[in-house]
């Protein structure tokens, strides 16, 4: 915000909607003002899309006549407390979100959560070129410092949700935290756990997208929010890693976290130049992919942090020496597929976000498994994309940065260029060779049945499997071969039973 700056600022479109909501109000003699997150955004410069608004009146009965007049959609959003929302059709929607003033607007404003959204404007005083701001608790000073400060302890207490929001609004914002507020938190953390599953999952992923998703979970931990939300992780405090390891468990998780951004171009790392940044592969084609939605405004780039940080929540539960004195954690990632599930389940994550969580923590040492010495073959290349699917792209990503996160400091740069170019090398051979993640039909399943009179079944399935693995091997690629390979797998199979 620039210093002094006192004018209210809104693109054209929804300042004449707001120049119309005057209007119609001030012909009902109803008073209303605009305050919340849609003039803390302007006071800062950005643009905001939701508009609210509290006004003298009965807010569930006004929205409705709003919604006809302009031809938007109603959507009461809580009777108890008068709150109801106007969504206008527009290339981005326009919320309208209307609440009912409880007292005068200073009593009103001093039952929101923190002082940079309790600051309102008369909706009568807009078009003046220094509208007077209404602002009983200094927020317009506090937006100036970069701070987010409470108005009050029990803000946390009516709704423990702030406890998180607090957080998430300084990680967007790139602000800091008030050190009394960080006090209040922290005293009533416990709180967190009564929130519906779905307001933390919101909060949660608004605060992994936001930049130095890393740093917030570290404060998360500081306030002891982190293990309130995800309690599967106390375990993995302290718990000691084989010597390649530069971390315990948690710090490597959360390191990895740090990695992700990394190598997804949005941070820089205290660890990591360049240099070691130049071998990872990437295209505007790959930071399409990141942005992507995967559900209720969740992208896969936010989604992939969080797998970083549960990736090895379950090393502590397998851990294990074997006879030579090494520690082993056998089965680490097929058991955190199912602790994280339990967690996306809990906070109440869709099936599809849930299915490609599991999938990224069950495979996660995957791509570095994919061949020895040398470049993966097309075989096990075809293989990977076959058992991973949706989520191929996001586990070899994951994979770079778990690998960055073991060594932390101690990065040995020849054995991070091998590992780095093998995985480049699997990418060029997605984008650029087809055939290998999803050959072209040369067969179907009425083909197998009729030509070599089989009966319908698993064993269908299995040979037209082995085909298209064929064929992502390049050892088959016409029809004919295809069908005397089918014939070789079944004189095959005939020859191991008589056995």
């Amino acid at each position: 915000m620039a210093k002094g700056k006192q004018r209210l600022r809104a693109k054209k479109e929804t300042f004449d909607i707001l120049l119309w909501l005057r209007d119609f109000l001030s012909q009902r003699s109803i008073e209303a003002y605009l305050t919340g997150g849609f003039v803390r955004d302007a006071l800062l410069e950005r643009e905001g899309y939701d508009i609210d608004i509290v006004v003298g009146a009965n807010a569930m009965r006004l929205a409705p006549e709003v919604a006809e007049a302009l031809n938007g959609k109603y959507v009461p959003l809580d009777e108890a407390n008068g709150i109801a929302r106007v969504v206008l059709r527009r290339e981005t929607p326009i919320h309208l979100d209307f609440s009912t003033m409880r007292g005068s607007i200073e009593e009103d404003l001093s039952q929101r959560d923190f002082t940079i959204d309790a600051i309102a404007v008369d909706l009568n005083d807009i078009e003046k070129p220094s509208p007077p701001f209404i602002d009983p608790f200094a927020g317009e000073q506090d937006l100036s410092r970069g701070v987010v400060r409470a108005i009050s302890e029990k803000a946390f207490v009516h709704d423990p949700a702030r406890l998180l929001r607090g957080l998430r609004l300084a990680a967007e914002f790139g602000f800091s935290l008030d050190d009394e507020t960080k006090k209040q938190m922290g005293r009533h953390h416990r709180l967190i756990t009564a929130v519906a599953g779905e307001r933390v999952r919101d909060e949660l992923c608004r605060l992994l997208a936001a930049p130095k998703a890393a740093q917030s979970l570290r404060l998360l931990d500081e306030l002891g929010l982190l293990l309130d939300i995800f309690p599967e992780l106390s375990a993995t405090k302290g718990a000691e890693q084989p010597k390649e390891h530069f971390w315990d468990v948690f710090e490597h998780s959360v390191e990895t976290v740090a990695a992700i951004e990394f190598v997804l171009r949005s941070e820089s790392s205290a660890y990591y130049d360049e240099g070691i940044l130049a071998l990872v592969p990437w295209s505007s084609e790959l930071e399409r992919h990141f942005e992507e939605e995967v559900s209720s405004g969740h992208s896969r780039k936010t989604l992939l942090k969080l797998v970083a940080l549960l990736h090895d929540v379950a090393k502590p539960a397998t851990k294990s020496i074997d006879g030579k004195g090494r520690m082993r954690f056998f089965g680490h990632a097929k058991e955190g597929a199912s602790v994280a599930g339990g967690v996306m389940e809990r906070l109440r994550f869709s099936a599809r976000e849930r299915e490609m969580v599991q999938k990224m923590v069950m495979h996660h040492l995957r791509p570095g498994q994919l061949s020895g010495e040398g470049l993966p073959t097309r075989r096990a290349i075809y293989r990977y994309f076959r058992d991973t699917g949706d989520v191929a792209i996001d586990t070899i990503f994951l994979n770079l940065a778990d690998h960055l996160a073991t060594r932390g400091p101690e990065l040995d740069f020849e054995e991070w260029r091998e590992h780095a170019q093998k995985l480049a090398y699997v990418l060029e051979e997605r984008f650029s060779e087809e055939s290998i993640v999803a050959p072209p039909k040369l067969l179907d399943g009425h083909d197998v049945i009729d030509i070599f009179g089989l009966a319908p079944g698993p064993k269908i399935g299995e040979l037209l499997e082995a085909v298209r693995e064929a064929q992502a091997a390049g050892d088959i690629t016409t029809r004919e071969e295809a069908l005397v390979f089918v014939q070789k797998q079944l004189s095959l199979k005939g020859a191991l039973k008589a056995k």
